[in-house]
Protein backbone atom coordinates (compact mmCIF):
# COMPACT_ATOMS: atom_id res chain seq x y z
CA UNK A 1 0.00 0.00 0.00
CA UNK A 2 1.09 3.56 -0.67
CA UNK A 3 0.08 6.94 0.66
CA UNK A 4 -0.13 9.61 -2.01
CA UNK A 5 0.02 13.27 -1.08
CA UNK A 6 -0.31 16.00 -3.67
CA UNK A 7 0.01 19.75 -3.23
CA UNK A 8 -1.80 21.46 -6.09
CA UNK A 9 -3.27 24.81 -7.10
CA UNK A 10 -6.63 25.48 -5.45
CA UNK A 11 -8.11 26.19 -8.88
CA UNK A 12 -7.23 22.67 -10.09
CA UNK A 13 -8.72 20.75 -7.15
CA UNK A 14 -12.06 19.92 -8.80
CA UNK A 15 -10.28 18.70 -11.96
CA UNK A 16 -7.94 16.47 -9.94
CA UNK A 17 -10.80 15.12 -7.79
CA UNK A 18 -12.84 14.30 -10.90
CA UNK A 19 -9.84 12.63 -12.57
CA UNK A 20 -9.20 10.46 -9.52
CA UNK A 21 -12.88 9.54 -9.32
CA UNK A 22 -12.78 8.41 -12.97
CA UNK A 23 -10.02 5.89 -12.16
CA UNK A 24 -11.82 4.57 -9.08
CA UNK A 25 -10.37 6.66 -6.26
CA UNK A 26 -13.46 7.77 -4.37
CA UNK A 27 -12.01 8.37 -0.90
CA UNK A 28 -9.54 11.13 -0.18
CA UNK A 29 -8.77 13.79 2.37
CA UNK A 30 -8.01 17.38 1.41
CA UNK A 31 -7.35 20.66 3.12
CA UNK A 32 -6.27 24.17 2.25
CA UNK A 33 -2.60 24.83 2.98
CA UNK A 34 -0.19 27.71 2.65
CA UNK A 35 3.47 27.45 1.73
CA UNK A 36 6.47 29.31 0.45
CA UNK A 37 7.95 28.58 -2.95
CA UNK A 38 9.46 30.15 -6.05
CA UNK A 39 6.06 31.32 -7.26
CA UNK A 40 4.90 34.63 -5.82
CA UNK A 41 1.28 35.61 -6.13
CA UNK A 42 0.47 39.29 -6.53
CA UNK A 43 -2.78 40.62 -5.19
CA UNK A 44 -4.47 43.91 -5.89
CA UNK A 45 -6.45 45.67 -3.20
CA UNK A 46 -7.97 49.04 -4.00
CA UNK A 47 -5.59 49.50 -6.89
CA UNK A 48 -2.44 48.71 -4.88
CA UNK A 49 -0.42 45.58 -5.73
CA UNK A 50 0.79 43.43 -2.84
CA UNK A 51 3.33 40.63 -3.05
CA UNK A 52 2.46 37.74 -0.79
CA UNK A 53 5.19 35.57 0.66
CA UNK A 54 2.90 32.59 1.14
CA UNK A 55 1.02 30.75 -1.55
CA UNK A 56 -2.41 29.15 -1.12
CA UNK A 57 -2.67 25.55 -2.28
CA UNK A 58 -4.76 22.44 -1.64
CA UNK A 59 -3.20 19.26 -0.24
CA UNK A 60 -4.78 15.92 -1.13
CA UNK A 61 -3.98 12.72 0.75
CA UNK A 62 -5.16 9.14 0.22
CA UNK A 63 -4.02 5.51 0.53
CA UNK A 64 -4.11 3.10 -2.43
CA UNK A 65 -3.06 -0.41 -3.30
CA UNK A 66 0.27 -0.64 -5.07
CA UNK A 67 -1.36 -1.52 -8.40
CA UNK A 68 -3.17 1.86 -8.52
CA UNK A 69 -0.18 4.13 -7.79
CA UNK A 70 0.91 4.75 -11.38
CA UNK A 71 -2.58 5.56 -12.64
CA UNK A 72 -3.11 7.95 -9.70
CA UNK A 73 0.12 9.82 -10.45
CA UNK A 74 -0.76 10.12 -14.13
CA UNK A 75 -4.24 11.39 -13.29
CA UNK A 76 -2.96 13.99 -10.81
CA UNK A 77 -0.25 15.22 -13.16
CA UNK A 78 -2.61 15.51 -16.12
CA UNK A 79 -5.37 17.27 -14.19
CA UNK A 80 -3.18 19.62 -12.10
CA UNK A 81 -0.97 20.72 -15.01
CA UNK A 82 -0.91 24.35 -16.15
CA UNK A 83 2.69 24.48 -17.36
CA UNK A 84 3.56 27.34 -15.03
CA UNK A 85 5.76 27.47 -11.95
CA UNK A 86 3.74 26.43 -8.93
CA UNK A 87 1.78 23.51 -10.38
CA UNK A 88 2.64 21.49 -7.28
CA UNK A 89 4.23 18.27 -6.10
CA UNK A 90 3.25 14.63 -5.61
CA UNK A 91 4.75 12.53 -2.81
CA UNK A 92 4.55 8.75 -2.40
CA UNK A 93 5.03 7.02 0.98
CA UNK A 94 5.15 3.35 1.91
CA UNK A 95 2.30 2.29 4.22
CA UNK A 96 3.17 -0.63 6.47
CA UNK A 97 -0.36 -1.59 7.41
CA UNK A 98 -3.90 -0.28 7.77
CA UNK A 99 -6.89 -1.38 9.85
CA UNK A 100 -10.59 -0.81 9.40
CA UNK A 101 -11.89 -0.02 12.86
CA UNK A 102 -15.44 -1.29 12.34
CA UNK A 103 -14.56 -4.77 10.99
CA UNK A 104 -10.97 -5.29 12.05
CA UNK A 105 -9.90 -5.91 8.44
CA UNK A 106 -6.23 -5.19 7.85
CA UNK A 107 -3.93 -4.60 4.89
CA UNK A 108 -5.46 -4.13 1.44
CA UNK A 109 -8.84 -5.42 2.66
CA UNK A 110 -9.12 -2.45 5.02
CA UNK A 111 -9.13 -0.02 2.09
CA UNK A 112 -12.03 -1.29 -0.02
CA UNK A 113 -14.73 -3.91 0.11
CA UNK A 114 -13.79 -5.44 -3.24
CA UNK A 115 -10.52 -6.40 -4.92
Amino acid sequence: MKKIEAIIRKTKFEDVKKGLHEIGIDYLTFWDVRGVGKSVEKRVYRGVKYDTSSIERTMISFIVRDKFVDSCIVSIRENAFTGEIGDGRVFIYEVLDAYRIRTGDSGDRSLYDEE
